[in-house]
């Protein structure tokens, strides 16, 4: 009776685990002490010259020993990041995947690879479009990150899609921070000027969350040293 007991029990135990999904035995996703979408602004107001400031501001930035000395430091002492561009509601782009980065060969090897990327550059500026794009990159992290965070650049206001407000709210609501950081540009956009100040506009409809913050690009020459203080504010 107790041998045959003992056997019914296996038996019940290995169909069990049988029955288990091989995806809940798989192992969980490494952690981060941050998910950063760096989303950045392609549209047409930003020239050769200005498009290859951009990317050397996050190639420097995120290479720089400085900043990943601050990721060093974190919780867990990795980043998990991704790369956006954006233009109107018709072209948002995920150029580099997620990343994980720890230590500075990691960084580099980043760096690298945005230096080798191509890159589009279409008419108007979908800031919302941006964002809602960054949450479904955000969704589909293949890291566990304490927090969630998309960094939008850009040197213009949403005239495409939907209020950037709107889609700002919406990444809230999810508990997603989004922090800005505005190109002062004095070239008007598609021949008018805009009614705002662009570090105004950012401050009062595209930034938003618990913590968030924006630093100023005073110019495209700027860039790269506000991509920096940037990145290691969001990090630290």
């Amino acid at each position: 009776m107790r041998r045959r007991s003992l056997l019914a029990a296996s038996a019940m135990a290995a169909s069990a685990g049988a029955a288990v999904p091989w995806n809940a035995r798989a192992d969980p996703p490494e952690p981060v002490d941050v998910l950063l979408v760096l989303a950045v602004d392609v549209s047409r107001s930003i020239d050769d010259d200005e498009a290859r400031l951009q990317r050397e501001g996050y190639r420097n930035a995120v290479s720089d020993p400085r900043v990943v000395e601050v990721i060093r430091r974190g919780m867990i002492g990795a980043i998990g990041l991704a790369y956006v561009e954006w233009a109107g509601l018709e072209f948002q782009r995920l150029v580099l995947p997620w990343t994980r980065i720890s230590r500075q060969q990691e960084a580099d090897a980043w760096s690298s690879a945005l230096s080798e990327a191509p890159r589009n550059s279409l008419s108007w500026t979908s800031i919302s479009a941006g964002i809602d794009f960054s949450r479904a990159i955000l969704a589909e992290a293949p890291f566990e990150g304490t927090r969630r965070v998309i960094d939008v650049s850009g040197d213009g206001v949403n005239n495409s899609g939907r209020p950037a407000e709107s889609a700002r709210d919406d990444a809230v609501a999810e508990g997603i921070i989004i922090n800005g950081l505005p190109i002062i540009n004095d070239r008007p956009t598609f021949g008018r000027m805009p009614s705002l100040p662009l570090d105004q506009y950012f401050q009062q409809n595209v930034i938003g969350g618990v913590g968030a913050f924006m630093i100023v690009a005073e110019d495209f020459d700027a860039f790269g040293t506000a991509v920096r203080r940037k990145l290691i504010r969001e990090i630290a």
